[in-house]
């Protein structure tokens, strides 16, 4: 982050009131030299106030030398170089000062004061002085002259250095707003990126969640049923060879699909790691922000553009089950119709669970699928009855991670559905999802 405003002038203080040594340096330079001056002139005024020289002339060097102070006291500077202006010295003073009043954050009035008592002023001893001159037969010219050097001398001794002041003045001003905007600017964006870094986060951590639910939905429920089969296959191996060789062709069929979905999701999730990781690395982090929701548009049409599960193909894992020797039927009530892809994935994926479940935690047991189509909804509902003790006894043994139930419920929820899970009267369970079709 650059440094600027009241931090750049602070790294860079000078002594006293000077915000920098260049200018305390300038300053001490245009005193000594206004001292010089008010000093060498001093020894006419006091020739001509009858005083001794040396008189005048520390006079001359005292009131020059305020000159010294004219960041601090603008103010004082010039009504130091007006008091004087009668004794016909401090004229350096006078435009300096002028230049720095008019240059100051001080109201326009009091510049515009100010500087019409340094004209009224100047205007009065030219004046006098230009009149003597020509009375002293100095000068030969006409009436005319009097006031017309007066005028002149008094306007150029005053107006260039008010009117250069004020333009610097509100050119210094200007700087400073723009530093300021910039130094506003600078913070906004900083804000900006730390607001950009927790999105992106955000969403890595969305991201992952449903990288994990996606691979557990794809793993659990065929894994589930090459276990069932793997455990019939088992029990039936020497009793029934022919029923042993089909339950292993469908544990084959269950690997095969499971890696195939498995291999299909890595595919999309590795697409684009190589180039993209290096351009990552060189994003300015003001820009996570986009590239964020750019990555997501791209997910979104790449899961949009990949083939899904969809509700036909609930007829086939219907049939998965029935193979691993789960009784189960299907009713469908109204027009069997289509749905936007993300709904027709989400209710495969709840009856998908739910059978899983059943086969996790109640083999053997009649289970009951149904769909309802409705006007603006599609409602399903996977309900199976208490497992026989025979079949609970000799079922396999399935982990559980707890993450079944929890997948369906965020699926349904993010498409702004309902979802209700829990055990029957009868002793069964059910699981219950009605999700929008629009």
């Amino acid at each position: 982050m650059t440094t600027t405003g009241e931090d750049h002038a602070t790294a860079r203080g000078g002594p006293w009131w000077w915000t920098r040594w260049r200018s305390a340096v300038l300053d001490a330079v245009l005193a000594v030299a206004s001292a010089a001056e008010c000093g060498a002139e001093g020894v006419r005024f006091a020739r001509d106030a009858g005083v001794p020289a040396a008189v005048g002339v520390v006079f001359g060097v005292l009131a020059g030398s305020a000159l010294i102070v004219r960041r601090k006291w603008p103010i004082a500077v010039v009504l130091v170089s007006i008091a004087i202006t009668p004794a016909q010295m401090g004229y350096l003073m006078g435009i300096v000062g002028l230049y720095t009043l008019a240059a100051s954050e001080l109201p326009r009035r009091i510049i515009g004061s100010l500087a019409g008592m340094s004209f009224l002023g100047m205007l009065i001893v030219m004046f006098v002085r230009v009149r003597q001159d020509m009375q002293r037969g100095t000068w030969e010219l006409g009436d005319w002259f009097v006031p017309f050097a007066s005028i002149t001398t008094a306007v150029g001794m005053t107006a260039p250095p008010v009117l250069l002041g004020l333009y610097v003045g509100a050119r210094r001003r200007l700087m400073e707003s723009l530093r300021e905007r910039a130094d506003s600017l600078e913070r906004e964006l900083q804000l900006l990126a730390e607001r950009a870094e927790e999105r992106a986060e955000w969403a890595r951590g969305e991201e992952r969640t449903r990288i994990a639910r996606e691979m557990h939905d794809v793993v659990a429920h065929r894994v589930s049923l090459m276990v069932v089969h793997a455990a019939a296959l088992q029990a039936v191996a020497r009793k029934d060879p022919e029923k042993a060789v089909k339950n292993a062709a469908l544990v084959g069929d269950m690997g095969r699909q499971a890696l195939t979905e498995l291999r299909e999701m890595l595919g999309v999730l590795r697409s684009g790691d190589g180039a993209g990781a290096r351009e990552r690395a060189a994003v300015p982090l003001v820009a996570v922000g986009v590239a964020a929701a750019a990555a997501a548009s791209r997910a979104v049409d790449q899961e949009g553009a990949a083939e899904g599960p969809c509700l036909s193909d609930v007829d086939e894992l219907l049939g998965q089950s029935a193979a691993a020797g789960m009784v189960v039927d299907l009713s469908v009530e109204g027009e069997t119709r289509s749905y936007a892809a993300e709904i027709e994935q989400t209710a495969y994926r709840v009856v998908q669970e739910a059978l899983t479940n059943v086969h996790k935690h109640a083999a053997g047991a009649k289970t009951h699928v149904r769909l309802a189509h409705r006007v603006s909804e599609i409602a399903m509902q996977v309900e199976n009855e208490p497992p026989p003790e025979l079949a609970s006894a000799s079922a396999a043994r399935l982990p559980s991670g707890g993450n079944g139930l929890v997948g369906m419920r965020e699926r349904v929820l993010a498409l702004g559905g309902v979802f209700v899970s829990g055990p029957t009267d009868a002793g069964g369970f059910r699981v219950s999802a009605v999700i929008p079709a629009a």
